[in-house]
This record gives structure tokens, C-alpha cells and sequence, in this order.
């Protein structure tokens, strides 16, 4: 699987798991023990926090996996204007302590989801990932419900082409991802299942005519 290596925890944590080891280190060179037990809970909040664990993204040319680790709590058919029509929606409450890393739905190539609207607005601007494939099916993963108003932040820049599973932004403390696909794609999940980012197929994109 393409994407970027990390040695055990996002590179975005690195800094803040750094100064967690050392607060633990200044404690035991002073003999604080109160400071210790500080140090060493903050390191491992920020450890399960931040952490972006190695996955085995399954063998399914036209499967959609999880973005994130988290539940499903939403399974349904929104309109998303004229350009889009109906479309399928996949809604994840992410675990706040699941990997920090999302992972693209899909194979294929990143899309300025601003162009996305017929009629000229932003429907698909803000935070969200649209990803063409190569059979011609959008796929938009967008997320919600920030955190300290903290935003994901982007991986990979328009034009570039991301590998299914493959790791495409940071959550930073994100509530909620969508997926919207096709309305002729069959969904896998339901609400309520635990899905694993880049691990469990969550839908199924149409077979391309023959």
C-alpha cells in the first residue's frame, strides 16, 4: 500500500510526544514523583491520541473501506443538487481514539471539490475529499464537527492520484466523516457496526458498463 510512513503515531503528534517523554524526564532527574505520573498519563493520552496504526487494505477494485475507525450512524440518500443528483451517504461518528489518520475511500484521483456545483457555489468547498475513479465514479469523503475548531488538514494536493486505503489527511479531533457515493453502488454496512479505517469495505461502487 502507497502512503506515508510513520514510525508509530502520526507525524503531526511527534512534537507533543516529545515533550510529554521529556516532562517525564526533568521529573525523574528532581525526583517528582507527582510530575512522573503526570507525564507518563499525558504520553499515553497523546499516544492513543495520535497514534496511526499499519493496515491491511483488502484486494476489491471497486470497494469502498472506511475512512476512519469509528460507528456507523447513518445509512441514507441525500440530493445534492443538480450536478449530482441523489446520492448515497455513509455518516461515521469517528472514535476519538481510533487511528489520527484518514484513509482514502477509494482508488483514483483528487478532484477540486469546489468545481463540483453546476451552478457555480461552493456545494462541495470546505473540508472534503473528492476522488474520481478510473470507471468515472465520485466519491466525496467530508467531515464535520471540529473539535477546538481544529479542521483536518490535507496530505495530498489536487491532480494527484491517492491509492485505495491509502492515508489522506489528518482528523484533528474530527466528530463526524461522510462518504457520498454513487445511488447505483450497494451499501455494505449498517448503523450501529464498528468499521476500521483502510480495513472494512463499507459499499460497493457500480460494475462499469460493458
Amino acid at each position: 500500500m502507497k502512503g506515508r510512513r510513520n514510525p508509530f503515531v502520526a507525524q503531526e503528534g511527534l512534537p507533543l510526544l516529545l515533550l510529554a517523554a521529556a516532562v517525564i524526564g526533568i521529573a525523574l532527574r528532581y525526583a517528582q514523583p507527582w510530575a512522573v505520573v503526570f507525564g507518563a498519563v499525558l504520553l499515553l493520552f497523546l499516544y492513543m491520541l495520535f497514534r496511526d496504526p499499519h493496515r491491511v487494505v483488502p484486494a476489491a477494485p471497486l470497494g469502498v473501506v472506511s475512512p476512519v475507525d469509528g460507528k456507523i450512524v447513518c445509512v441514507d440518500q441525500i440530493e445534492r443538487g443538480r450536478s449530482q443528483g441523489t446520492v448515497l451517504r455513509i455518516r461515521i461518528r469517528i472514535d476519538l481514539f481510533g487511528t489520527y489518520t484518514a484513509r482514502c475511500p477509494v482508488e483514483g484521483k483528487i478532484k477540486d471539490p469546489r468545481s463540483i456545483a453546476a451552478d457555480g457555489s461552493a456545494a462541495g468547498a470546505g473540508n472534503s475529499l473528492w476522488v474520481q475513479t478510473d470507471e468515472g465514479d465520485d466519491v466525496l469523503l467530508q467531515f464535520n464537527g471540529y473539535r477546538l475548531g481544529l479542521a483536518p488538514r490535507a496530505l495530498r494536493d489536487y491532480g494527484e492520484r491517492l491509492g485505495q486505503g491509502e492515508r489522506c489527511a489528518y482528523l484533528r479531533l474530527t466528530r463526524f466523516a461522510e462518504v457520498l457515493l454513487p445511488v447505483t453502488g450497494q451499501v455494505l454496512v449498517h448503523p450501529g457496526q464498528i468499521v476500521v479505517a483502510g480495513a472494512d469495505l463499507i459499499a460497493q461502487l457500480p460494475r462499469p458498463r460493458v
